[in-house]
């Protein structure tokens, strides 16, 4: 009994412990589901503490579950493309991003963190806004809505619409 009492004791300080944000240094790994119109897919990104408040990272999305149209394209009667086929090049994104990590500012819960940031990606210049929240010392989960500022070409087609349009991202994250 004793050593049950001892051990709670420990898992207690360290969910206690647990910080969301810690500045120069912090490294966060996120994996989680991306969901978007048309498309679901997998998203994972990487974040490095700069100061006190910021951090930079890199991220990717691939969208695997694609809408049936996306998948097989759409031809006309006459053979014309209605709706191109989404290929690797529609369906892979590669991110870099800027994050103001404001959750310490606020100061809501030594375990929660929210990031609004920017972005550069392969497909537009864009925004995101996140949140952490930790409930350990290195394990949380995360929800992230990601959305496009200025796309880098006009009409896209259906396909390169994918990665190129407002989303949202929800998984596990990780302090390293």
């Amino acid at each position: 009994m004793k050593k049950l009492l001892v051990i709670a004791a420990i898992l207690t300080v360290s969910f206690a412990n647990a910080q969301a944000f810690s500045g120069k240094g912090d490294q966060k790994f996120q994996v989680g589901a991306n969901f978007q119109a048309h498309a679901t897919g997998l998203n994972v990104s990487y974040d490095y503490g700069l100061g006190e408040n910021i951090s930079i990272g890199i991220s990717s999305s691939y969208a695997l579950g694609i809408s049936g149209d996306l998948q097989d394209g759409v031809k006309d009667p006459f053979g014309n493309t209605v709706v191109e086929k989404a290929g690797f090049d529609d369906r892979f994104d590669l991110k870099a991003r800027f994050n103001a990590n404001i959750g310490n500012v606020l100061k809501i819960d030594d375990n929660f963190d929210l990031y609004p940031g920017l972005s550069f990606s392969l497909k537009n210049f864009g925004g995101h806004v996140g949140a952490r929240y930790f409930f350990t010392s290195g394990f949380g989960i995360y929800t992230e809505a990601q959305f496009p500022i200025a796309k880098y070409k006009d009409n896209l087609t259906p396909a390169q619409e994918l990665n190129n349009q407002f989303s949202m991202n929800l998984g596990a994250v990780f302090n390293l």
